[in-house]
């Protein structure tokens, strides 16, 4: 999406966004009706324009997409953990998984995603009544609106289970209107594939103005992850199989180069962005902490200072990938860094190389900042989802529909190792030991997937729900000692207490917090 369309949103919706609360702790701020608002196709557009915004501006703190659901889905695992200058106690807490209910990052998430899921509402109930102008447009416009709710759905039954299920704005500022319990998880899945179902009535690609936007297969893709997620092995493979079928019609494939995925400002929604949280340089926010936060969280070059967010350790992360010799998985360098060049030595004309104590991750910081500078607004898109997990999604539904491995499960998977190595062209058999899978069984092929996943979604929002879903959270991170506090209660996050306290009655806690 680009910068001018990200303009035309205002103050005025802004105010509009925030009329409707449902006691979820979103305070009105404004009194604009939606009588007064909703008049042209150019409201529409704004509408939905502040939509994406609940992705990646924070209103006063770090936005969701920018740093702080990291903290829930990367953190609190195995391979990441809070650094020596995260100062923030909640964030510490996250890191060693004992999360309780008063903490920050996870009211904050919550709020953030009702917030997105607020504004959606408001645009899906009045976007209808808009007269004149373009309908297929507002149609469009609707249906975008439906696939962030249900993206941010998917994050919230997955993050805290049975949540409240808000479809449309409060009409009325009264308590028995506003209060809004828990919702089995199961009639919010109900409500996802609905959302989803209708977004695929998207386009599938857009011009070079709207690029960024969800297009129909986004909508596929993300529901397929919903149909992994739930299990529904049939469908999930159904579902990948159609996309990659049609990747030409949506221009998907897998970039050559890895690295340009992250790191490029010029590749941004290139061929194997499906869909991304979109990042511009230079974006403003009510704080410092507008954009793009996990370059500078990650990445303070070659000195002492322990960064905010870093690796548990190199043994899970940087000496996993295989550098052998004679192949090298690419994804390492690209994810991580463990020793960088300082300078020349004048006496030897030889490069000065500072090694780092760990590997720190190095994926979201382009070649701008390598040396290091602060910018708290990098333009690095965040790249929600991507070809090659439309692939391994394949892989992964195949494997178990079936009970084993099919030929098709293989070439999935061994595409994507394929690109790792730089075995190219990936569709073609790689003619080296250990780059493509063979011959494993039902659960062999299981673990490849676990550990393909890894390393190809480094600090890209997939290791907490990938534990979850596979049931292996605590297994997992009970292997990292100062991660021992982790236990059952984690494969959900705790519902905010704050919340509880606006809706006694209507929420209640979790297991275990």
């Amino acid at each position: 999406m680009n910068t001018k369309m990200k303009k035309i949103i205002s103050t005025l919706l802004i105010a509009v966004a925030f009329v409707s609360c449902n006691n979820l702790d979103l305070e009105p701020t404004g009194v604009i009706t939606k009588q007064q608002f909703f008049k042209t196709d150019n409201d529409a557009l704004a509408a939905v324009t502040g939509i994406y915004q609940a992705l990646t501006y924070p209103g006063g703190e770090q936005s969701l997409y920018g740093r702080n659901l990291y903290f829930l889905t990367d953190m609190g695992t195995d391979y990441a953990a809070a650094g020596a200058s995260a100062s923030n106690y909640h964030v510490q807490s996250v890191s060693r998984l004992a999360v309780e209910s008063g903490n920050d990052r996870v009211s904050l998430a919550w709020k953030q995603i009702y917030n997105g899921v607020n504004r959606a509402n408001i645009a899906i109930d009045n976007i209808p009544d808009i007269t004149g102008g373009d309908p297929v447009l507002r149609e469009r416009l609707a249906n975008e609106a439906k696939f962030i709710r249900a993206l941010l759905y998917f994050n919230a039954v997955r993050l805290w289970g049975d949540v409240p299920l808000v479809l449309h704005e409060a009409e009325e500022l009264k308590n028995e209107v506003l209060k809004v319990g828990h919702a089995p998880k199961e009639e919010v899945y109900a409500q996802i594939i609905s959302d989803l179902t209708d977004a695929q009535n998207l386009p599938a690609t857009y011009g070079a103005t709207d690029k960024g936007r969800p297009t129909s297969g986004a909508a596929k893709a993300l529901l397929a992850d919903v149909y992994l997620t739930r299990k529904e092995w049939t469908k999930a493979r159904e579902t990948a199989q159609d996309i990659i079928a049609s990747a030409s019609v949506y221009g998907y494939k897998l970039v050559d180069d890895f690295g340009e995925l992250f790191t490029k400002p010029d590749k941004k929604n290139g061929p194997e962005h499906v869909f991304s949280v979109q990042f511009e340089d230079g974006q403003s926010g009510t704080t410092g902490y507008a954009g793009n936060m996990l370059p500078a969280a990650s990445y303070f070059g070659p000195v002492a200072i322990e960064p905010a967010d870093i690796p548990s350790n190199d043994e899970i992360g940087y000496n996993r990938f295989i550098d052998n010799g004679t192949i090298k998985d690419t994804r390492r360098d690209v994810s991580y860094i463990k020793q960088t060049a300082t300078g020349v030595d004048p006496s030897t004309g030889q490069p000065v190389i500072y090694t780092f104590p760990r590997a720190l991750f190095i994926k979201y910081v382009s070649d701008i900042n390598r040396a290091y500078t602060l910018r708290r607004s990098d333009p690095i898109d965040f790249p929600l989802i991507r070809y090659s997990e439309v692939l391994l999604i394949l892989a992964e539904a195949l494997n178990e529909e079936n009970g084993a491995p099919t030929s098709e499960a293989y070439e999935a998977i061994n595409q994507v190792r394929r690109r790792a190595f730089g075995e190219l062209p990936y569709t073609q058999p790689s003619s080296k030991s250990g780059v493509d899978l063979s011959g494993l069984d039902a659960a062999g092929f299981r673990k490849a997937i676990q550990d393909e996943r890894l390393f190809e979604f480094v600090q890209e929002g997939k290791r907490w729900f990938d534990l979850v879903r596979w049931g292996i959270l605590v297994e997992e991170v009970s292997k990292i000692s100062f991660k021992n506090a982790v236990s059952e209660r984690n494969y959900l996050y705790p519902i905010p207490q704050e919340q509880i306290d606006l809706n006694p009655e209507g929420l209640w806690q979790n297991p275990g917090y």
